[in-house]
């Protein structure tokens, strides 16, 4: 009985979150939303909401050709993001950096986008300049001002503020369209939503996301990122790279017992009422708890 009811509260409070996400966060009360400053390296430095839902990490880098960011949060951000760029470096963002669609992370192009290139993957653009419809219920297409004028298909190559900066494309992990940005000189990598640290990470599923291809996605990553490295998340805490092997280990174990489940011609519900080992218990306290985690993980082993 403790175990049904323990599934009962879970799938309420997966709906609530639905409901919530569905809703226009732009509707919070952002008066009491600050942002943080972390300084990453002598340029690059990390800005996260708290306090209150901002929206996604972002990176900026500052230096003699200006400011570039990745990610801008929800749109009701911009004048809070505009002022600590004020602080680091008075003007504007040249470039815009956008690692997938949501809204969370491109809220502010409509703003920026009159003074600033967006850069971003294909499918981006193909999706915010059209309607969406999907977990979050329907998006409308934001305006043409924020719409990235640059895309790629792979990957590009920016040089800017004295170093390298590669933008590559990772797909079908988070959304379609996921971009991960990687300071080559200041030894810096962006994950977008291909990291949410300590939690269950959100797969987009409608959005061509997959639980599986986000592991595949990840461990390409690790191989090819140095082992020093510092790593900026889509949300959460700073990290370096074993926070990345963290997410990949969770998502491995987790996955491999679930289907393991599953191949035992258990459904989603009884898998939900028996729950994960303890051990991953705590990484359901972010958006995603543990029966949505789970079923997640069942939906993209159909797709």
């Amino acid at each position: 009985m403790k175990n049904y009811f323990r599934l009962f509260i879970s799938i309420i409070l997966m709906f609530l979150a639905a409901f919530v996400s569905a809703a226009d966060f732009n509707d919070q009360d952002f008066s009491k939303i600050d942002l943080k400053k972390i300084k990453v390296t002598d340029n690059i430095y990390m800005l996260q909401g708290v306090n209150g839902f901002a929206g996604g990490n972002l990176a900026v880098s500052v230096g003699e050709d200006g400011l570039l960011m990745v990610d801008d949060q929800l749109k009701p951000m911009h004048e809070k993001i505009t002022k600590i760029l004020e602080e680091l470096q008075g003007g504007k963002p040249k470039y815009i950096l956008n690692t997938h669609w949501h809204g969370d992370h491109t809220g502010g192009n409509a703003v920026f986008g009159d003074h600033s290139t967006i850069i971003a993957h294909k499918n981006v653009r193909n999706r915010v300049s059209t309607d969406q419809e999907g977990y979050f219920g329907k998006t409308s297409a934001s305006p043409k001002q924020a719409w990235p004028v640059i895309t790629f298909d792979e990957s590009l190559s920016i040089h800017f503020n004295g170093e390298e900066i590669k933008f590559l494309h990772y797909p079908n992990g988070h959304t379609d369209g996921d971009g991960v940005v990687y300071f080559v000189e200041s030894n810096v990598v962006h994950m977008g939503d291909l990291l949410f640290t300590g939690v269950f990470p959100f797969v987009d599923l409608d959005s061509g996301g997959n639980v599986f291809k986000y592991a595949e996605n990840l461990q390409a990553i690790m191989e090819w990122l140095p082992k020093d490295v510092k790593v900026i998340p889509g949300h959460g805490e700073f990290t370096n790279l074993e926070g990345i092997e963290n997410t990949y280990n969770m998502m491995l174990e987790t996955s491999m017992f679930v289907m393991e489940k599953v191949n035992q011609g258990k459904t989603l519900e009884e898998i939900q009422v028996e729950g994960l080992p303890d051990e991953w218990k705590s990484w359901g306290q972010g958006f995603v708890n543990e029966a949505f985690w789970i079923s997640l993980i069942v939906n993209s082993s159909k797709q």
